[in-house]
């Protein structure tokens, strides 16, 4: 399964090199500056809301910091490293999910909602702490066939207007959409600020926003489908940056 990763590391990697390009390479010149500078971009609101969650504590008194201490030690790395095989629930998860079934078993308190405030919030501070890292998928035969059901997935023709992502990502990325600029749909950026949402959104956000924009079926948030495809993107993005927070038009 370690090959399989690597091969699919590659895919977007062939013919004459690594021509492999972050979302921020396609935004305009403001949004890159709002993403590199700290103090403009509107996703560190959330960071410092989760710096904070980091200490509280819930449930039975417990505190994220109670078991793992400074996060700026002990979740370096972490967020590019997901999404993982789970050993406790038996699947791969990603990292939104670890900080549910985290509240749930270690602090007996119940876990937050998807898209809410809070868990993107701890969420962006956890994936903070990996930003400038690699992407670094781990390895196994669980996460290496998780990865290989979100290929299928990326590659799938769907909804209404029979499109599969790979259609716009590898085929057509640079070409204009609407007046936008077609990223190469590497999710190294995740949770992200939207200027179009003026809020923060999980990569699961931005999955199902693709599939409405074909008119597909939107599976629920936490899918298995879609954490395959999470999966698949790590793989793809294998060695580059993380960005996290990110900010996108």
């Amino acid at each position: 399964m370690k090959t399989l990763i690597a091969m699919l590391a590659m895919t977007a990697a062939l013919a004459g090199g690594d021509e492999r390009k972050s979302g921020a390479h396609f935004m305009g010149a403001s949004t890159q500056a709002m993403q590199r500078d700290d103090t403009q971009n509107p996703a560190m609101l959330w960071v410092g809301d989760g710096a904070a969650l980091w200490t509280a504590t819930a449930g039975q008194g417990k505190s994220c910091a109670g078991c793992h201490g400074d996060a700026t030690v002990s979740m370096k790395g972490v967020a590019a490293r997901y999404p993982s095989f789970d050993t406790h629930s038996k699947r791969v998860i990603n990292l939104g999910q670890r900080i549910a079934q985290c509240r749930q078993t270690r602090q007996d308190a119940p876990p937050w909602k998807p898209e809410s405030r809070e868990l993107l919030a701890l969420e962006s501070y956890v994936a903070l702490q990996s930003r400038g890292m690699p992407v670094a998928p781990p390895g196994g035969p669980e996460v290496g066939l998780a990865a290989a059901r979100g290929k299928a997935v990326y590659f799938q023709r769907m909804g209404q207007l029979n499109l599969s992502c790979a259609q716009c990502h590898d085929e057509h990325w640079g070409k204009r959409l609407a007046g936008s600029t077609i990223p190469q749909g590497h999710a190294s950026a995740y949770p992200i600020y939207r200027l179009e949402w003026q809020d923060m959104g999980s990569l699961q956000r931005r999955l199902r926003n693709c599939m409405s924009g074909v008119r597909a079926e939107l599976p629920p948030y936490g899918a298995q489908e879609l954490v395959d495809l999470e999966a698949y993107l790590a793989a793809r993005a294998k060695g580059m940056a993380m960005e996290s927070p990110g900010v996108r038009p």
